[in-house]
């Protein structure tokens, strides 16, 4: 046969053995596509796609203060993306990604010759697109079916989505190491900043994390990541997306990856705990992955100063009661391990942690965490330093370092650039102020760092609106980093005198008044109900005789208070005691309840103070006002509440929300006592819409307008306290401040300043509970475990300078306000020994409010003619 025609055959034969492969590939295919297709999974939900995304938590002024869930992701829209970032991605992992429809036949090819060449399957010839596949509907198992399924699945895609769609869904769902999930997420945790603050090899980096996030982690494996980036750099080059010299640059960068935490815009963790443990109740455990937002009622600025109160005033006490040594003794550790454990020492606000490298007789030399060092001389750190050796005794500090100190002690530091305010006398006005306070305070004026300690004591403070019942401020401790415990909702405590108000709020009701005599005098008990015979005593040891019942208050009489409760009884005494927050059936029923012996806990107690400073309403006390989805969906709403006074002037009666009347700070005159009210009473009512319209920059959201699409729920909160009433308990909290216990509290310049201390046996807790402009607050101190405080702390030395240095700057701009004297009330002249109406011309009277039933009659007298039924009206009795 001749050549030619031989040559033809063998092409003839090539070409239909090619036709025949061809044929028989597609009719495989097309066989499997029959057979797979049925069981593939709609790509129409990618339209829907709901990312993992963790719960966020507010403040009422938008500052992020808490984030929970496992998955860190922050979403990013394409047009967000960095243009950078989009090159070295598609340089890195798929350049073809805009001109094929969702398959790289070239990177199948090269696939396919991987594998024939070397029998190993090796990743590559997936897209962008077919990676979008996989981590949506299939498995990571290199399976041949599985590769099938991911082709047939991304073409369809391409057919759904566009191709911005796909590289959105992209860049938000993979996962790149450390809890990253999305760009977005590890440009916060690698670099802190935002994808749109990266350099151009800081995006490279990112964008050579997918293939590996953990052997090309820039953290872990530093220089395995810098050889990735490199590459994708030199790719960008080669595609012309980067020129020569930015290549170059770029390549030079070093590694600047670290490790950061989530940056929060605010730290409140004991708040913003609450938020979530509330979202779960809600919405169940999606409430960590669906993107929903809680917004609470808690201010920054007011929660920043609670936070700086009450570690302020545990420094204080630690200051009172002595220094107790290094925090950690490390004596066989290595160095190395000695600088691994400053490393994680819990944050402790201004205290610093700092290891003891050098010691000698005259100086320490300390590292802190950032690695500075720095000498301190011990004359200097000694100076005024007392010891610790019980709740009640200190002693002198030792004549050198030495022997008090080792190397490899961790202690703690504070810098003093000034006299600080945490070293001023802060002790109940009946004890005498500590010398070895007012010594440390000279020596602040000079010294560069005071030896301190992370306090054992503990404190909690919880401010509420009286009006809306929203949470102003809350904490639950010193630090949550070294105790999650939350005290203000969950350590029931004894209350001591903060809970006197509660019973006297019963007495004048039962027709007792501010004027009726009780003996303060000694009692014994014998009661089935107490362990032992009951002999209670006033915190002084003293008894007084007759004593009227406000001054009983004001001076905080426990023998008083005990006979009032004996008056009433104690079943008239409980029977509304639910209007405070308290839960009448776990009441003890025995006399021990007038000194505050139910527990309770600082919420509760704030709550029950919130009554008296409405003017006696019950709103219910709340932390979150809104739970919104990612799409601006409102989930949840508080109910806004409003309160509308009604009183009584003459024959005449009106309801409305304005009858608390404002004076200014420094002036005692009246000024439009209707509209102080009015402006608060609106100010409630539109709480929660003007809280998130026109959110400005600091909104979680670019677009807040769906968040205001549901009108909140208004309620009317119910009176539980009559008026008359209300106004004498007012009157008489006031006396607490301007001439009793809480004396203290008169620098805050204010005559509508009104509380009650609170210290128990021990004394184990200390308390101050009080309420001005509008805000209750409660501050507590004392020990987890119930350890002494020492005999010189009351409620007025622990709690008090706590509560005034909070209220300082809650009150600021605030009008004053007081209530208005209803006309069912009177002000009566009377003897201030007898509690009985005065003689006209008694120069020791003194004015005394009444409930116009209860008001002292006017005895007969000479020389005078003022009618005997005459009763006088006065506003104020101080």
């Amino acid at each position: 046969m001749p050549a030619k025609t031989m040559l033809k055959s063998f092409f003839r034969f090539i070409i239909w053995l090619a036709l025949t492969f061809v044929g028989g590939t597609l009719l495989s295919l097309a066989g499997m596509y029959l057979y797979l297709s049925p069981a593939l999974p709609s790509v129409e939900s990618l339209k829907d796609v709901k990312l993992q995304t963790p719960l966020r938590v507010y403040s009422a002024d938008h500052k992020l203060i808490g984030e929970f869930g496992e998955q860190r992701r922050t979403p990013i829209q394409y047009k967000n993306i960095p243009k950078g970032y989009i090159d070295a991605l598609l340089a890195a992992e798929d350049e073809g990604f805009y001109s094929h429809n969702g398959v790289s036949i070239k990177g199948l090819v090269r696939a396919a010759s991987h594998l024939l060449m070397t029998g190993e399957k090796k990743s590559g010839g997936s897209t962008i697109t077919m990676q979008v596949t996989r981590e949506f509907f299939l498995h990571r198992k290199k399976h041949f079916r599985r590769k099938f399924n991911e082709i047939l699945l991304a073409i369809e895609i391409e057919k759904e989505l566009s191709k911005a769609e796909i590289l959105e869904l992209y860049v938000n769902m993979i996962f790149l190491g450390n809890r990253a999930y999305g760009i977005q997420a590890a440009a916060e945790i690698y670099y802190g900043k935002s994808m749109a603050d990266l350099s151009i090899a800081q995006v490279a980096m990112i964008a050579g994390l997918q293939q590996a996030p953990s052997i090309n982690n820039p953290i872990a494996n530093p220089s395995k990541a810098k050889m990735r980036r490199d590459w994708i750099l030199s790719r960008m080059y080669e595609l012309g997306k980067i020129d020569k010299a930015t290549m170059l640059s770029a390549q030079q960068e070093p590694v600047t990856a670290e490790y950061h935490r989530h940056e929060l815009d605010f730290s409140a963790p004991y708040v913003a705990e609450l938020a979530r443990q509330d979202a779960i109740k809600r919405l169940g455990k999606s409430a960590y992955t669906d993107g929903y937002r809680v917004y609470t009622s808690i201010n920054s600025k007011l929660q920043a100063h609670a936070q700086s109160a009450v570690a302020k005033g545990l420094h204080a006490y630690d200051l009172r009661h002595g220094y107790k040594g290094p925090e950690l003794r490390q004596p066989n550790a290595t160095p190395e391990d000695q600088l691994k454990e400053l490393k994680q020492r819990p944050s402790a606000y201004t205290l610093k942690a700092a290891l003891i490298e050098e010691i000698s007789e005259n100086s320490l030399t300390v590292r802190f965490r950032d690695d500075s060092t720095t000498s301190i001389d011990w004359s200097v750190l000694s100076k005024g330093l007392r010891l610790f050796v019980s709740e009640n005794r200190t002693k002198a500090a030792p004549q050198s370092a030495t022997e008090l100190f080792n190397v490899g002690d961790i202690i703690r530091l504070e810098a003093i650039t000034a006299n600080p305010t945490d070293a001023q006398d802060e002790t109940n006005d009946s004890v005498t102020e500590a010398p070895q306070v007012a010594q440390v305070a000279q020596v602040a004026q000079v010294a560069q760092w005071r030896l301190s300690q992370i306090p054992e004591v503990q404190a909690a403070l919880v401010s509420i609106d009286a009006f809306s019942g929203d949470v102003l401020a809350l904490i639950g401790g010193y630090s949550f980093d070294i105790s999650s415990f939350n005290r203000a909702v969950q350590a029931k405590r004894q209350p001591g005198s903060n809970f006197k108000p509660f019973l006297y709020t019963a007495a004048l009701e039962n027709n007792l008044t501010p004027a009726t005599l009780i003996n303060d005098a000694p009692i014994v008990f014998d009661d089935d109900q107490l362990e032992s015979t009951w002999r209670p005593e006033n915190s002084s040891g003293k008894f007084y005789g007759p004593t009227r019942l406000r001054k009983a208050l004001y001076l905080s009489r426990n023998l008083v208070s005990i006979r009032v409760l004996r008056t009433i009884g104690i079943n008239a005494a409980i029977k509304d005691l639910d209007r405070f927050n308290v839960n009448p059936d776990e009441i003890p029923k025995n006399l021990s309840l007038a000194l505050g012996s139910y527990a309770m806990t600082p919420f509760d107690v704030a709550s029950g103070y919130a009554v008296f400073a409405n003017g006696g309403y019950k709103v219910v006390p709340s932390i979150v006002s809104k739970i919104d989805s990612d799409d601006g969906t409102i989930i949840f709403q508080k109910p806004t509440t409003v309160i509308c006074h009604s009183n009584s002037h003459g024959n005449s009666r009106h309801n409305d929300c304005d009858t608390l009347s404002a004076t200014h700070p420094d002036d005692d005159s009246s000024y439009d006592e209707r509209q102080a009210l009015k402006a608060l009473a609106l100010e409630s009512q539109n709480l929660e819409n003007s809280r998130f319209e026109n959110a400005g920059p600091n909104a979680p959201l670019e677009e807040q307008s769906n968040s205001t699409s549901d009108a909140a729920q208004v309620i009317q909160a119910p009176r539980v306290i009559a008026e008359d009433v209300a106004y004498l308990m007012d009157s008489m909290l006031k006396d607490v401040v301007q001439r009793g216990t809480a004396r203290k509290a008169k620098a805050l310049k204010r005559t509508d300043v009104a509380g009650k201390t609170g210290t128990t046996n021990g004394p184990l807790d200390a308390w101050f509970s009080g309420y001005a402009g509008g805000i209750a607050t409660t501050a507590w101190v004392g020990f987890d475990e119930n350890q002494k405080l020492g005999i010189r702390e009351f409620g007025g030395s622990a709690a008090l300078p706590i509560w005034i240095d909070y209220m300082s700057e809650a009150l600021k701009n605030k009008p004053q306000l007081h209530q208005v004297q209803p006309s069912s009330v009177v002000a009566v002249r009377i003897d201030p020994e007898t509690g009985e109406r005065a003689r006209t011309d008694d120069p020791d009277a003194i004015f005394e409010v009444f409930r116009v039933n209860n008001a002292p009659k006017a005895k007969p007298q000479s020389n005078s003619n003022i009618p005997n039924n005459a009763i006088e009206y006065h506003e104020e009795i101080f």
